[in-house]
């Protein structure tokens, strides 16, 4: 009796160490599943897509303020940038004021901070830009013909993007004759009269051109609000029979610029 007394707690004893054991084993295995989807969310944001929000309303009515939009990293260091693109950009240099920016402390701060490292969160769009791709090396970009119209390389180009303050207005408010240098881009915000884009920043570093390596990425999705859920279209419709002729070695300034 007194053996069969021993045997049984020492089955017990022995269900318990084997309870705890698993339950270790299982938070060994939730915490390792934690870390592996960080190290992912990382490398994601790293290398292949980063969230941004909207702050502006220079790109209306495609883009509006406070809008959460995802950018494929991929652009353009796979995949050559394209005529109609909306492409997120560091600041070239004067495009956007100081402001400086009181950081958050304490547990929301060290919240903001570890979600925005994970790509979980969107980056503080201060000293980045969103702008519509117009011009590629190369182009001859000009506004406007009789019909009100931006030519690139002398063809007319139709824009169903553009946000216009009046009806029949031409596609610029200031008229501009460029040729985009080798390694930059001429860009434009679709609410075209309220955009502070290459037209109005000839002035700085870079005559208004953005340098190719300053472009972090294509915008391809607005994420958020979920109502306006939606992919972003480059419109290539819109520049069929428009082409790049190669790297400009003449840089032309726009005749007049408006902010």
């Amino acid at each position: 009796m007194t053996h069969s007394v021993e045997a049984g707690e020492s089955s017990r004893g022995e269900g318990t160490a084997r309870r705890g054991r698993g339950a270790l084993l299982f938070l060994r295995d939730i915490v390792v599943i934690f870390l592996v989807a960080l190290l992912i969310s990382f490398l994601v944001k790293t290398f292949l897509i980063r969230p941004f929000w909207i702050p502006s309303e220079s790109m209306n009515d495609t883009l509006q303020v406070d809008d959460r939009i995802i950018v494929s990293l991929l652009t353009p260091a796979l995949i050559p940038v394209e005529h109609g693109d909306v492409v997120v950009f560091e600041d070239p240099g004067g495009w956007l004021p100081e402001q400086p920016r009181e950081p958050e402390t304490g547990i929301a701060g060290a919240l903001d901070w570890f979600l925005t490292f994970v790509g979980l969160a969107p980056e503080d769009q201060h000293g980045y830009l969103i702008k519509r791709v117009i011009g590629l090396p190369g182009d001859t970009v000009q506004c406007c013909n009789d019909f009100g119209q931006l030519l690139i390389n002398g063809v007319p180009i139709d824009e169903p993007y553009l946000r216009l303050d009046q009806e029949g207005q031409p596609a610029s408010a200031s008229t501009f004759d460029v040729t985009v240098p080798e390694g930059h881009l001429w860009v434009m915000g679709d609410n075209r009269n309220h955009s502070g884009d290459s037209r109005a920043h000839t002035d700085a570093p870079g005559g208004g051109f953005v340098p190719m390596q300053s472009v972090v990425g294509r915008a391809i999705l607005i994420s958020w609000p979920v109502d306006r859920w939606t992919w972003l279209d480059d419109y290539p419709q819109s520049f069929v029979g428009v082409e790049a002729q190669g790297a400009a070695t003449e840089v032309m300034l726009p005749q007049a610029v408006a902010h």
